[in-house]
């Protein structure tokens, strides 16, 4: 087989079964892209996933770009392939994009570390003793009571449940405001951690799910973030 476009490093197939053969033939076609003129290198592709959708879905994930293809069922490879090579220099500049991108070191949940709620930056406090953990602001301070010898995996946990209350507070008025000014319900919706997306809907349940990291975010992009997935109701 030849290389699907010039400067492409054709990626050996060994001959396997029919089905497993045209899932091989999808994955030599991705990392033909990530390694084509100076893409990263072959970690930065994921499979083609072939789903009951119209329309073929491209992303570039971070932190290493890599990439993943969902598409239809009945799209062929040919076409696929097509798509994809148009779409290179997005693909490019996306990875760019991750790559320059700054990343938040791993948080230890100690004293004067930088954290951040509805977009605005507070120190933690961490007090120890034999109250009940809690979370609160005080001024320019985030502090988080907790008790003696708490591992951070514990304060982390804490942490995480005082913001998810935080949207469990914030998330039902701005669905009761947009659901009047779109003509459209939310049986119910869902917080919890989110690797890759900050929200995703299930048009069929009409329900939500919001990436608990929203409540780090200014009050204005979780309303984006909703109004977003509730256009995919109507």
């Amino acid at each position: 087989m030849k290389a699907l476009i010039p400067g492409a490093v054709f990626i050996g197939l060994r001959t396997v079964r029919r089905n497993q053969r045209a899932r091989s033939l999808e994955y030599g076609f991705l990392k033909q892209l990530v390694i084509f003129r100076g893409f990263i290198d072959a970690r930065s592709y994921e499979h083609v996933i072939r789903k009951e959708i119209k329309n073929v879905h491209l992303s570039v994930h971070p932190p290493t770009g890599r990439i993943r293809v969902a598409a239809p069922q009945r799209m062929t490879l040919e076409v696929l392939r097509v798509f994809a090579i148009a779409k290179l220099p997005w693909i490019k500049k996306q990875q760019k994009r991750l790559r320059e991108q700054e990343r938040e070191t791993p948080r230890e949940y100690i004293d004067r570390e930088s954290h951040y709620v509805w977009g605005s930056r507070y120190l933690l406090k961490v007090v120890e003793g034999d109250e009940k953990p809690s979370v609160e602001i005080s001024g320019r301070q985030l502090l988080l009571r907790v008790r003696r010898d708490t591992s951070s995996e514990r304060r982390e946990a804490i942490l995480e449940e005082w913001q998810r209350e935080l949207l469990h507070a914030a998330i039902p008025p701005l669905i009761a405001k947009w659901q009047k000014l779109m003509n459209t319900r939310v049986n119910r919706y869902f917080v919890q951690r989110m690797k890759t997306k900050w929200g995703s809907c299930n048009h069929r349940a009409a329900t939500i799910r919001l990436n608990t990291d929203l409540a780090r975010k200014p009050r204005e992009c979780l309303e984006y973030i909703v109004v977003h997935e509730m256009v995919h109701l109507l």
